[in-house]
This record gives structure tokens, sequence and C-alpha cells, in this order.
């Protein structure tokens, strides 16, 4: 025996000997408002008033318990899960303890698409409560008004309480309460229960949800993009932290340090280890879900000698990260040529050099490493390939990443071209045009020439990696950027060019000349570039 919320005896884990009646009921559901109607539905569910969706009374015994079931409980912050799995929770328990319903709250995190979805619940429940709930179609009943969430439990073998589906009143659903709230509106205010008000109040969270939603970066679930493998991209930040790190290091000023877009937490774990960074804090702030886990997994094993290392899933453009005049440091290693490609292009950059300079102290500075594009992107030139054929077709590119890859692996550099050239003007957004010479060379601008040759081998993250523009900006237009917003470039930083890539991704690729056939010189492809607020 136990007390349940607001005192009620249950007698959790018990089957009840009349196999009639349920003795739980799961409302499987995200929960990021909680309404009214569904206090009131469950109220009469458990009073044994409710039919199930054939018509037929719904038994329910006396002690009885709701399991509520909180899916994607490891996603927060992004347009379908603005809210933490606590705070939805807390809700919970609230409406819960003044409605005297007897309840239980399983977190439930996100998997992949999959019809095992119910199947996967239902385990989730069993094993967080240590099997005392074991939920079986002969003692449970499932309240959801979602079609397609109902068909999977009653495919195995549950009924389902309807809620607000075909209710004769047309209750409104959490979800269109959400929408409401997200969108500005203050209507959803009416038919919320009021543990939800008071969660939503004290915590500001209509206006955290509402940054999101107007956030062009953020995506509906997993952060910038839907095809991105994160598993690739964490293997590749870690790889090439100590490298970073070796270039930001001589320019770090102690105190208050944030790594922007932060990826694995790599950097700061290194930064960590610095005995005169000892008494600085490390800030490190990440949107990805899939990345920011591993930054607060990587914390709780102690990876980070520094105890004052922290971890923020924010996003970049929402509005200001900190204070002003706050930040000693702010690093963002490869993070700004996203912040062009994923939001609004230049608007969105130069939000973002202004966040970054208002937080930025007296004496503070912005260390910057990201792609660059060439100092006359418009000059034309010429693409002479060393294999492939550039008047292959392009094709609808389907199926895994992994397959994707193979498929573009197969062909050679000269011979994507096309496929390039309608996969990256269709997702970027921008216009990519070159003129064929010959079935082994294009004519084009250079600022174009190096974004097919800078992109074209990431197969693995293709659908991923076209969405992106590394050489929108010249070290020029940096310049200006960075003057407008009120910081100087120390002159030691600029424009460089990764020989790396030169003699393992372009010249085997291809050759560069001018429209005379006369051999060109690579152009730069990458920038440090430090900026300071001055004392």
């Amino acid at each position: 025996m136990s007390t349940g919320v607001g005192g009620a005896v249950t007698n959790v884990g018990r089957v009840s000997s009349r196999r009639h009646e349920a003795q739980y009921v799961i409302v499987p559901g995200r929960h990021h408002l909680l309404t009214r109607f569904q206090a009131d539905y469950l109220r009469r569910l458990l009073a044994g008033e409710i039919a199930d969706q054939n018509g037929a009374s719904i038994a329910v015994a006396p002690d009885a318990v709701v399991v509520w079931a909180v899916t994607s409980a490891n996603h927060a912050m992004t347009r379908r899960n603005p809210f933490a799995a606590h705070r939805r929770e807390a809700a919970i328990e609230i409406l819960a303890h003044v409605e005297r319903i007897p309840s239980l709250v399983v977190p439930v995190v996100d998997v992949a698409p999959t019809p095992r979805f119910a199947e996967i619940t239902l385990k989730e429940i069993a094993y967080a409560t240590d099997e005392r709930v074991t939920p079986s179609p002969e003692t449970t009943v499932v309240a959801t008004s979602t079609p397609q969430v109902a068909e999977m439990y009653r495919t195995l073998g549950y009924r389902i309480a309807p809620m607000e589906h075909g209710h004769p009143d047309a209750p409104r659903t959490p979800w269109q309460l959400l929408d409401e709230l997200m969108a500005g509106s203050d209507a959803w205010r009416t038919d919320a229960h009021p543990a939800s008000l008071d969660i939503v109040d004290r915590y500001g969270l209509a206006e955290l949800a509402r940054r999101i939603a107007a956030d062009p970066v953020i995506g509906d679930e997993r952060g910038l993009t839907q095809t991105r493998d994160y598993r690739t991209y964490s293997r590749a930040f870690e790889d090439a932290a100590e490298r970073k790190w070796a270039q930001a290091r001589p320019w770090v000023v102690p105190g208050r340090i944030a790594d922007l877009g932060c990826a694995t937490g790599a950097m700061l774990e290194l930064a960590s280890r610095e005995p005169t960074l000892a008494e600085s804090d490390l800030i490190g702030v990440e949107v990805a879900p899939d990345l920011f886990a591993q930054c607060e997994h990587k914390k709780s094993e102690g990876a980070f000698a520094n105890p004052n290392t922290f971890f923020y899933r924010r996003n970049i453009l929402a509005g200001r990260l900190f204070p002003d005049r706050t930040i000693a440091t702010t690093l963002s290693f490869a993070l700004t040529h996203e912040i062009y490609s994923y939001g609004d292009g230049m608007p969105s950059l130069e939000s973002f050099a202004q966040a970054i300079a208002d937080h930025t102290m007296p004496g503070g500075v912005w260390i910057n490493s990201d792609v660059c594009g060439p100092a006359d992107p418009d000059r034309l030139v010429r693409l002479h390939f060393s294999g492939g054929d550039v008047t292959t077709p392009a094709r609808e590119l389907t199926g895994s990443n992994d397959e994707i890859a193979a498929s573009l692996d197969a062909l050679p550099v000269g011979s994507r071209v096309a496929q390039f050239a309608q996969d990256f003007t269709a997702l970027s957004g921008a216009p990519w045009q070159y003129e064929v010479r010959d079935e082994r060379t294009i004519e084009l601008r250079l600022g174009d020439a190096m974004e097919f040759l800078e992109t074209v081998s990431y197969t693995h993250n293709w659908l991923s990696e076209m969405h992106e523009r590394f050489c929108a900006l010249s070290w020029a237009d940096w310049r200006v950027l960075v003057a407008s917003v009120g910081l100087e470039i120390d002159e030691r930083s600029g424009p460089w060019r990764n020989d790396w890539l030169v003699e393992n991704r372009f010249a085997p690729a291809a050759s560069l000349t001018d429209l005379d056939d006369e051999p060109l010189d690579w152009p730069d492809t990458h920038l440090l570039l430090v900026a300071r607020r001055p004392a």
C-alpha cells in the first residue's frame, strides 16, 4: 500500500481482482500544456462515467492510477517540444494534487519514428516503476485523442478512451493551445488548466516558446536540420578539438569564456585543463539536443577539470545570450556559416555579431574561426576536372545518409556537378550557375567554384551540407561587419588557405585556371577573426 498524490490510497502494482475493471489509465503525450477538459475527463473516467471508442462503458477499479507518459522527454527548446520535461512533470503533479487524481509520471525519451512506439512506451512504464506497474490489455485503458496513437495501442489489444476526439463539445486539444501560445495569442489561457498557467507564468515559458517559434535557425525537433548525422559531426568535432584550441588559445582572455556552438564540449574540456584559466567560468552553448546531451553526459562523468563549467541549450538567434559587458572571451568555431545558411542570411549574421559585441566586456575578445570566401568571388574561372563527365544528369536522392553517400562516392567529382547544382540551389536558396566548356570543364564564378570544391566531398551528410554556404562572405565583408558592431579587428588575424584541402581534395579532383587556361593559385578558404572591444 502507498499513498498517492492528493492523499488517495493506491495499490500500485496490484492487479485488481475484478479483471474487468481497469487498474491503470495511461495518458501518453508530450503534455506541454494541460487543459481543464483533461482534468474533468480523467475524473469522470476514474468514476466510471466514460465510454470507450466503441461506445462501451469503461469500468475502473476504485484504486486505479493514472500514468502520464511524457513523451519526447529528452527534447526541449524546439518548436515541437519547447518546454523541458521537468517543467511538464511539475504541471502534471500540481494538477494531480489539486484535482486529487492518483497519478504517476513516466518520462519517455524520443526515438526514431517506429510503429512499435506504443510497445516501447509500455515497456518504459514498466521499467520506470520497477515493474510495479505492468500494463496489459486486461488491466489498462489508454486515454488519447490522437487517432494514430490510438491505433497503435488498439493493435496491441488496449481499449481506448478517446478524450477530445469525437467529443460533442469539440474541446480544444493541448496542441491547439500550444500553437496559440507560440503564435503570441493569450487565447490558450481560457482552456488551460491552472496548473499549466502556474508553471508557464512562474518560469516565463510563454516568452521562451515564442522566441523559439520566431527563431529561423531552430527546426521542429533536432536543431538545425533533419538530415544531419550527428554521430559523424561528434567524431569530427572531437578529432579537431586540439587543433582548434591551439588556434584560439593565444587570444583567450581569462574570465567568463563562452563557446557558442560548442558541439560535444571538446574545446572546453581542453580549456578546463589550463592552470591559467582555473579561475575562469567556462560556458558551452549548443542547440542540437544530440550534442547537448553529450556535453551533459561528459560533465556527469567528470570530464571537465574546471568545476565552473556549465552548458546551456539556447537559441543563438533568439535574443541576447548574456547580459551586456559580461563575457571576456567568445569562441565561435565553424558556426557563423551555419547562422548565415540556416538563418536569414546577412541579417541573421549581423544580429549574431551585434549580440556578441553587446555581451563582450571592455578588453574582451571574439575569436571566430570558420570558412571564408575568396577575395574576388565574381571573377570568372574554369575548373578542369581530372575525371568524370560534367554533363552527368542529376537525380532525386533518396534513402539513408549511407545510401546517398554510396551512390555519390561511386561518381568521380566531375560527374557530381549537375547534382550539386540541383541540390545546392534547392536547399541553400542561392543560385549556382555554370557553363559547360567540354565534358571535363566548366566555367563559373570563383566563389561558386570554391563553394563546390569545399562541399562536394561531404557525401555522407550531403542533404545537410547542401543547405550551407561556405563562401558567402570574403575577408573584406567580415571587416565591414565587425566594424559595424563597434569591435576592432586584431590585424594579426585574417584569412588563410587550408593546404590540406588543396593537397587532398582540390588538386586531386580539378585544376583552376583563368579564361585563357592559365593556372591560378587556390584562394583563401578559411579565416581566423580576432575582434576586440576597446578597453
